[in-house]
């Protein structure tokens, strides 16, 4: 059983959000690992933006796509941590696994009006 709905799923996606908007500040990202994180940070806004499902604004992408999406994203972020040193690949590698957790334990099947 799934125990995140999607409108937790949807906070919690702000918060991913925020994540990738801050790290290259609050954890002094340079280069490409900083670039990325923003990069995601406006994607991962963008795909939240345009998913169906509550409080989105556009109903572009369906809810079990986005689910497929995040589920890549979770193994990509891992494989491009692997890339970086030092505090850039704890950041990618934890961020991947925290999105791998969410999607597991998020229910993109549930009814678009529930919860």
């Amino acid at each position: 059983m799934r125990a995140v709905s999607r409108r937790a799923h949807r906070n919690l996606d702000y918060a991913v959000i925020v994540v990738f908007a801050l790290a290259p500040v609050v954890l002094s990202l340079t280069g490409a690992a900083a670039g990325l994180s923003y990069a995601l940070a406006a994607v991962h806004l963008l795909l939240t933006l345009v998913t169906a499902a509550p409080v989105g604004v556009m109903a572009l992408v369906p809810i079990p796509l986005h689910g497929i999406i995040e589920f890549v994203v979770a193994v990509g972020l891992v494989v491009v941590g692997l890339a970086f040193d030092g505090s850039e690949r704890a950041f990618y590698v934890i961020i991947g696994l925290v999105v791998f957790v969410v999607w597991f334990v998020t229910a993109y099947t549930e009814p678009r009006d529930a919860g």
